[in-house]
């Protein structure tokens, strides 16, 4: 049986891409590698439309058979060093029946060409240490550790949260 994929990038003045948004990210939420905890009522009724304000917010969704199955999103960054953009894939999901399928490279391809359009010097991410799956398919795909130099190490992501949600 063969499935028919779609990669889209979304317009979220559609309700039917605001729904799949919500839909995935809910998954990627309960998710262990997502936190564990449910997505707020708050985030569930705004998150669409402040991110349909952001110019620099690129929300690519993966489609079976018209079902969504898949999730990218990503926001132009710039790099300093180059002068030029960057895309940060802030988000991956992939719901967990549609996994091994070759789905994530399918958004990571649309990234890298939303990138490509866009003029940057590289796609970055962050990906939690113990997450095996998601490593192996994002060094797969030709990501690797940021480094200037060996001998200073790798690059931490850090983070200080402002606010009680965040």
């Amino acid at each position: 049986m063969s499935m028919e994929l779609e990669i889209v990038l979304a317009n979220l003045e559609l309700p039917d891409h605001r729904d799949a948004l919500i839909k995935l990210m809910e998954i990627y939420t309960l998710d262990p590698m997502g936190g564990g905890q449910e997505l707020s009522e708050f985030v569930k009724a705004n998150l669409p439309y402040e991110l349909a304000k952001r110019k620099s917010a690129h929300v690519i969704i993966a489609f079976v058979d018209r079902v969504p199955v898949g999730l990218a999103t990503c926001f132009e960054g710039f790099s300093t060093f180059a002068c030029k953009p960057l895309l940060n894939i802030h988000d991956v999901i992939v719901d967990p029946i549609y996994r091994g399928k070759g789905i994530s490279k399918k958004l990571l391809q649309k990234a890298e060409k939303i990138a490509t359009e866009l003029g940057c010097c590289k796609l970055t991410l962050e990906v939690l240490e113990g997450n095996n799956a998601a490593l192996s398919a994002y060094r797969s795909f030709g990501f690797k550790n940021y480094e200037l130099d060996p001998k200073m190490g790798k690059a931490l992501f850090l983070e200080k949260k402002l606010g009680e949600v965040c």
